[in-house]
């Protein structure tokens, strides 16, 4: 019974043996590596597509032909890749897809032998560091998929050398830093479009710098679902980028969170702070404010890259090439100047791309003066008010500091108004017959002047406008008295304290 056993177990590890003999394992390096490949059994080759997707792989396979251009990795258990996992120069692979295999390790010379790539997808990996340099040989590469991974570190070099990449991945993962060398003006990626850092550890971001990003990076630059704390910079540049239709912001408006300050991390919507938290002031559109002989610059913003402009002026007038004001500058931009009232209006910019256009529209206001004018009308206004106030103190001093021109000892009860020099009589005397006699009852009447009381221009020269002694004027004055009193139509006289001068 044993030695039956044991043959039947020699047996078994025979035939293993001879299966493992007939596996053409690879050694490279003192390391295995995969089988060559396999079109009938485990891959699906259709002219240059091939694809191993979901074959539980752990190694690439070897043995691929040079005209592969497409390569399906995907949903495979693929943990390293090294540098030797092709040993032939695929030139025209383009795209390379290694998608969910818990790939943790990058070979700094993983991409050496397909410099061809343009499409590259490693997302949902366990990938934390991307080292420096790490795909400088991808000069040709348009997009680059790392979201859903494990991504904390970021070498600045790491995106150098990808002088095509138009779209780049990163959100999902553990970032706590913008990059900001792949945007900024001096060492940003010229062509790229589109930049996906959302869903990350990011707390604060150079808002200073994206706002001066032209439109068409601002409309592919995504950073919502991040931790960063809640200000009215924050608010400004998203509520502008939404009154530009940004897809950043307009796809993704109620994603844009921030966290309010305090111990419970409270999260709001970046575009409901102008209501109630922290009272924003709203971001409205600033319309071109210029003065009369000024120059004026004008800039065809649009979302999309290298489009033909042209400008359209007030009153839908194409800009000719020889205008006294307008001029086409180099970039779409349109300089008109000097300014004249007449410039005020709508400019319109048209541009037209391959498969996108856009209409911008540029209110432009010019004031009627020009920028030293405004000054000095400032200083009129002013001078003008100073010259008011002394006016209107001098006649205060004039109306209640004037000293008394009433002469000592005079009278000057209400009663008395014939004691005035300046005062005018008029009495009017019923009369019948000659002037001046009393007429009795019932008889016609006679109006004439008795006395108009005016002082003689003699008498002011002589008198250097003062008043003359109170005995002379009693004595000019008594007889027009008497007869005053004994009238019955006489009319009192009007006085006046304020001497006259004629």
């Amino acid at each position: 019974m044993g030695s039956s056993l044991t043959a039947r177990s020699w047996r078994s590890l025979l035939r293993l043996a001879a299966l493992l003999s007939l596996l053409p394992l690879e050694r490279v390096g003192g390391q295995f590596l995969g089988s060559p490949l396999d079109c009938r059994n485990t891959c699906v080759c259709a002219s240059n597509i091939v694809s191993c997707s979901r074959k539980n792989m752990t190694n690439i396979p070897t043995a691929l032909p040079q005209y592969t251009a497409v390569l399906d990795l995907s949903y495979n258990a693929i943990a390293r890749l090294r540098a030797e996992w092709t040993s032939v120069r695929l030139s025209r692979l383009h795209t390379l897809l290694l998608s969910h295999n818990g790939l943790t390790f990058l070979s700094s010379e993983s991409f050496v032998y397909v410099t061809k790539l343009r499409y590259l997808d490693l997302s949902s990996n366990g990938l934390r560091i991307l080292d420096e340099l790490i795909f400088e040989p991808l000069e040709h590469l348009e997009v680059l998929l790392l979201y859903n991974n494990q991504i904390s570190q970021i070498d600045r070099t790491a995106f150098s050398g990808l002088n095509s990449l138009q779209r780049l991945y990163l959100s999902q993962n553990q970032i706590s830093r913008f990059p900001l060398e792949l945007v900024k003006e001096r060492s940003r990626l010229e062509t790229l479009q589109l930049l996906d850092v959302s869903s990350n550890k990011i707390k604060s971001l150079p808002l200073g710098e994206l706002q001066s990003l032209p439109a068409w990076i601002k409309n592919g630059l995504y950073f919502h679902r991040n931790p960063l704390p809640c200000s009215c910079e924050l608010y400004d540049i998203v509520a502008r980028w939404k009154l530009k239709d940004m897809s950043s912001v307009t796809d993704y408006g109620s994603d844009h969170t921030c966290v309010l300050p305090g111990a419970q991390k409270e999260r709001m919507v970046v575009l409901d702070l102008n209501k109630v938290y922290m009272n924003c002031s709203e971001v409205s559109q600033v319309d071109e404010e210029s003065y009369l002989d000024q120059f004026l610059v004008l800039d065809c913003d649009t979302k999309r890259r290298n489009m033909k402009k042209s400008w359209v002026l007030p009153g839908n007038i194409p800009v000719p090439p020889r205008h006294k004001t307008a001029e086409m500058l180099p970039g779409g931009h349109l300089q008109i100047g000097p300014l004249k009232a007449e410039d005020t209006g709508v400019y319109t910019c048209y541009a037209v791309g391959e498969a996108y256009n856009e209409t911008l529209y540029v209110n432009v206001m010019v004031y009627n003066t020009t920028m030293s004018g405004g000054f000095e009308n400032l200083k009129t206004a002013y001078t003008t008010l100073v010259a008011c106030l002394i006016s209107v103190v001098m006649v205060l001093i004039y109306l209640y500091l004037t000293p008394c021109s009433c002469c000592p000892g005079q009278d000057l009860e209400k009663s008395d108004a014939e004691d005035s020099v300046h005062s005018s009589k008029a009495s009017i005397a019923q009369g019948h017959g000659d002037t001046g006699k009393g007429l009795g009852e019932g008889e016609g009447r006679d109006f004439s002047y008795r006395h108009m009381g005016f002082p003689e221009i003699k008498d002011q020269l002589e008198q250097n406008g003062r008043l003359k002694p109170i005995g002379e004027e009693d004595e000019e004055w008594q007889e027009d008295s008497k007869e005053r009193r004994g009238s019955a139509g006489s009319v009192s006289s009007v006085c006046s304290d304020t001497p006259m001068v004629l």
